[in-house]
């Protein structure tokens, strides 16, 4: 009897020690569930400007329609950076010789003031939204070298004189070098070059100096990849300050995809151009999951696309933050996979870092968990 009383009694305790052991398990594996959770809702209060604090401003193109209702309340939370996608083109803003539109520009530039974020303007002079006034007299022919010059003077001297202090940076002259392959060809066959040559480049940066001594001025394009153009333009921009032509940045402008550029050739790109004292600054961002026109099997956002753009998101901002000692800057080209400048009518390019909705992709997480 007092046998079996005894085995009772190590029985029951065993039991409750095994028993104690499964709650202290438990209450450790919850204490780890509990602390995984509060990061995640931790994480979940931040924006991407907060998870690069002390690395670079994270700014977002916008149209002033973008400004209100949720896609505001994102773009408050997320960014402290701005671009107008278009607001700002020589088209938009300056239609007729003698008539500006400021409405839209103005819109953004305010909003940008309010919540304290910083405002690139894009873009001064460039071949394409430019108005056919800007090149043609009365009677619809091409106009002199010299009145070409003097109306590129004028409109720079408006635009950047108008938004002085509240305009940090500008992209001053867009997509003046050629995609072509041959080494000899350098600046694109743009009515700016036909008629001025090449003076309208050093001239554009000496305007919107003298209108903002104060502005930091960049050369902006896409393609810097590309190793024929990247030297083309590596070449423009060290003579351009060989002759003491006040421009501080480059552009790369990251119109990417899953499959291209490699990650080497953007970094050979950062690495080249900085090493001409610029700023570098990634400036309409995006990450197609297509990787051209004629990438067609299996289209529309499948987990494969999905993880190629999570790797390349991840990889392409690893190389941001090692590289922010030169980095001033990155800007995604539109808000959400809501509305993307690469979306045609059959199909979506879903490039960006949130949904359709506005939620945080697969993607974003990628981008902000690197500690």
């Amino acid at each position: 009897m007092k046998n079996r009383q005894f085995l009772s009694v190590r029985l029951i305790t065993l039991i409750s020690l095994v028993a104690s052991g499964v709650i202290i398990v438990l209450a450790s594996s919850c204490g780890a569930c509990g602390r995984e959770k509060a990061s995640i809702e931790s994480d979940s209060l931040k924006g991407l400007k907060d998870f690069y604090m002390g690395y670079f401003p994270v700014g977002v193109a916008v149209a002033p329609n973008s400004l209100d209702g949720d896609q505001a309340e994102l773009i408050r939370k997320h960014f402290n950076s701005l671009t107008a996608e278009n607001a700002m083109k020589p088209g938009p803003i300056h239609p007729e010789e003698n008539r500006y539109f400021w409405e839209h520009a103005d819109l953004i530039v305010d909003f940008a003031q309010v919540y304290g974020m910083k405002v690139r303007g894009h873009t001064l002079c460039w071949h394409n939204q430019t108005g056919a006034w800007m090149f043609q007299d009365s009677q619809g022919n091409q106009v002199t070298r010299e009145t070409a010059l003097a109306r590129l003077q004028d409109h720079i001297k408006q635009v950047v004189t108008r938004y002085k202090g509240k305009i940090y940076a500008w992209d001053v002259l867009n997509e003046a070098v050629t995609d072509d392959q041959d080494p000899a060809k350098i600046f694109r066959e743009s009515l700016w070059y036909n008629i001025c040559g090449e003076e309208y480049i050093s001239k554009a940066f000496q305007w919107a100096h003298e209108a903002d001594p104060g502005a930091v001025l960049f050369y902006n394009d896409y393609n810097t990849e590309n190793p024929v153009k990247r030297e083309k333009i590596y070449n423009l921009l060290k003579k351009l300050i060989e002759e003491g032509v006040p421009v501080h940045g480059v552009g790369l402008q990251g119109h990417w995809n899953i499959s291209n550029p490699p990650a080497q050739e953007i970094r050979e790109s950062i690495d080249k151009f900085s090493s001409l004292g610029l700023e570098i600054q990634i400036t309409e961002l995006d990450v197609s999951i297509y990787a051209s026109r004629n990438d067609t099997i299996n289209m529309g956002f499948t987990p494969e696309r999905e993880q190629k753009q999570m790797d390349f998101y991840r990889t392409a901002f690893d190389m941001f933050r090692e590289k922010k000692d030169f980095i001033t800057g990155v800007t995604f080209w539109n808000i959400s996979d809501r509305h993307s400048w690469l979306d045609r009518r059959e199909r979506k390019c879903y490039p960006l870092l949130f949904d359709e909705d506005l939620k945080p992709k697969k993607a974003y997480w990628e981008v902000v968990r690197f500690w």
